[in-house]
This record gives structure tokens, sequence and C-alpha cells, in this order.
């Protein structure tokens, strides 16, 4: 690829992409495609050009890349379906594949965007493809280790975590005592947390791929505000998938976890 190219972000909401952006721009320009104004400041003062659209407006998503001669594309950041499906403005390329999904979980749906992409001509890649020291490693992070009570909670998870994954529900679930205290669906990761604190705090946090997962599309991902909610809730340990899962702000996110007395781990 051109060095002058611009790589392609469809950013999300959250720190994420800013991140992402920021470690980038310095390697190759970045055109940022984002769906709000406060995400778009982010992007713009991280580096990135950068055009805001609306939800739903794929045929112009389309075209915008194709326009700047873009060639690869990555996915980034929260886009949470409660506020997509109140806020879309559907374009026809996005109702005539939104009519063709046979059901519209998320991995189902980013598959199908996956798709449309590739069609026109663009490689749809994942950000560690591009930034892989983002990928979480093996081994415990963190000072504190979990107890033996948690990590029978965090073998506990992970089995609970591929079933869930298996049915494309959610990449994330919270566990105490073998017990599944919260599973995640459209809601999204920081409100599992939440809910998981309201009904038994001390959990422990597990979050995975899905087995059926394309790995490059909505890696598992965590950071520093991840164990801030972990905190408010009194969780325990965040388990991630090592090599599989994205963990942003590594260092500030392991100072708070010490702090707060949270075990961090990357588990094959």
């Amino acid at each position: 690829m051109s060095p002058k190219t611009p790589l392609g972000l469809v950013a999300g909401e959250g720190k994420a992409p800013v991140y992402f952006v920021g470690r980038m721009v310095s390697r190759e320009p970045v055109l940022a495609v984002t769906f709000s104004d406060r995400q778009a400041e982010r992007l713009a003062a991280a580096g990135a050009r950068v055009v805001r659209l609306r939800l739903g407006q794929f045929g112009k998503l389309l075209a915008t890349f194709r326009q700047a001669g873009v060639e690869e594309i990555t996915f980034l950041g929260k886009i949470e379906k409660p506020r997509a499906l109140r806020e879309a403005f559907p374009d026809l390329r996005a109702l005539l594949l939104w009519r063709k999904l046979s059901h519209r979980n998320d991995d189902a749906i980013l598959r199908a965007v996956c798709a449309e992409f590739e069609k026109e001509g663009f490689r749809v890649i994942s950000p560690a493809e591009k930034l892989p020291e983002l990928l979480t490693p093996e081994g415990v992070l963190t000072r504190r280790r979990p107890t033996r009570e948690e990590w029978e909670d965090i073998r506990f998870g992970l089995a609970i975590a591929r079933k869930v994954g298996e049915l494309d529900i959610g990449q994330c679930v919270v566990v105490k005592d073998r017990m599944v205290v919260a599973v995640e669906a459209m809601e999204g990761t920081d409100e599992t947390i939440r809910r998981a604190g309201r009904l038994r705090p001390g959990g422990v946090v597990v979050k995975i791929l899905k087995p059926t997962q394309d790995p490059r599309l909505d890696l598992p991902a965590a950071g520093a505000e991840t164990v801030r909610v972990m905190r408010e809730a009194g969780a325990r340990v965040l388990a991630l998938e090592a090599g599989k899962s994205l963990f942003f702000e590594r260092e500030e996110a392991i100072k708070l976890a010490e702090e707060a007395g949270i075990s961090i781990l990357g588990v094959a």
C-alpha cells in the first residue's frame, strides 16, 4: 500500500479509536469515519482526517473511503445497539443489507458489513494487524494474583463465555462462586459489569473472542475505563483472552488495578 494512502477507520465511541489513531498517524495517515460530533473532535485532535456521518449512511461510508483512495479498513470502538436502533438513518444500501440478514446479532451484522466492503474491493483488517502490541499477553499482569477460588471462577467463566459466544450473544460474562452473575447482551461490557456489581460484588469478569467470530471484527477490548468500572462495581478479576483481545492504555489500567486490588490476566 502506498505510504500516502490512508487507512480507513470506522470509529465507534470510546477511547480505543482515539488511542489507535494517536499511535498510527506517525506511521501512516488515517481517515476516520465516526458518528458523533464529540468523537469527531477527539479523533481530529489525535491526528486523523475525520468525516462525520449519521449511523446507517452505508452508501456514503463506502463512497467516502473510495474517494479518498482507501485500500484497507479497520473497525474499532463502541457502537451501542440501542443507540444505533434509535438514531440510525439508513440509506438504501443499508436497508437492503438489513433485510438480507437472517438474524441480527452483532457478529452477523459485522460479517455482512465486512462482506459488502470486500465486494467493493476494500481489504478489511484487524487493528492488531497494524498495532500487534495492543494484543493482550498471556499471564498475570498485576502484582495481585487471583486466589484459588478466583481461578476456579475464571475456568468456569471461560466455559460459560464460550457457550454464550457460540450463540452470538456477547463476549463478556461475570461470575462469582461458580455462579453466573451477568451475561453481556445489547448493553455492552461496562453496563454488564455494573449490573453484576449491583447483584453480587466481588465478581470475576471474563471477556473472550466468540468461537465463531471473525477475528478481524470487534475483537474483545478493555482498558483503563474498564478497570474504573470494575472498581466502582467491586469486581476483583479481569480475565482477557490472550492474543485474541485488545488491551488499551495498559500502563494506566494496570496502575489503577494495583491501587484497587484487582487482578488482570491474559488467559490462553
